[in-house]
């Protein structure tokens, strides 16, 4: 039947040769699966609908079987009070009830027949999906796994490249260049200080020593006392 085809065509290598062109892995396994899934719907519509189709021949051939075991007993009845003329009928219409029994026999093992053929091929489809769904997953976290990592190899590609160490490399020079340029202005600095900078170091410088010598001749003075 048409919609078992695709049963045989989603092969898991069939999906692997399609993956290989999507564009969008994810997006093109759901929607694998979803085709699948309709193709399933579509199948359980038809096998239940074989399968009422057997129920109905079951149902008809046990009412001719019944009506037959109950036409030999009323055959068997009315031989019993004397009335062969309504024996003969009922044999009669008993024998109608054989053929149409065998009618319906013989079309209800057909209808099984086919009803249990779809039902294994309903089993298969879903075995399969049930596959591709756990093939879906497992290629998936690969998808997302190839994707982080090509994410991470392109994001570390700029990493240790020319441009990058020359980067560092003028940075490096410009710090030296301002480290060089700081020394040189205190050096400048330092060569033009003024006269009155000068004498006011050394006025610093002497204030304290003759504060110290006041202190000595003090102490001095002390002792002479004593």
């Amino acid at each position: 039947m048409g919609i078992f085809k695709r049963l045989r065509d989603l092969t898991m290598a069939s999906i692997n040769d399609m993956l290989d062109k999507a564009e969008d892995p994810v997006k093109m396994l759901n929607q694998f699966l979803r085709d699948m899934e309709e193709d399933i719907q579509e199948a359980e519509s038809a096998v239940a609908k074989q399968i009422a189709i057997e129920m109905k021949f079951k149902q008809q051939y046990e009412e001719a079987e019944e009506m037959v075991q109950k036409r030999s007993e009323q055959a068997m009845k009315a031989l019993e009070q004397g009335n062969e003329d309504l024996a003969r009928r009922a044999l009669e219409d008993k024998k109608e009830h054989q053929t149409r029994f065998t009618e319906m026999k013989d079309q209800y093992d057909v209808a099984k027949a086919n009803a249990d053929r779809l039902r294994s091929q309903l089993s298969e489809m879903k075995d399969e999906y049930s596959k591709m769904k756990n093939k879906k997953d497992l290629l998936i976290a690969r998808a997302e796994a190839a994707k982080a990592q090509k994410q991470i190899n392109q994001a570390m590609s700029g990493f240790g490249t020319d441009n990058a160490a020359k980067g560092f490399d003028r940075m490096t020079e410009k710090v030296l260049q301002m480290e060089a340029e700081a020394k040189a202005s205190g050096e400048l600095r330092d060569s033009n200080k003024s006269l009155d900078d000068e004498l006011s170091a050394l006025s610093k410088s002497g204030g304290v020593d003759d504060e110290l010598a006041q202190l000595k001749a003090q102490l001095a003075a002390k002792k002479e006392q004593q």
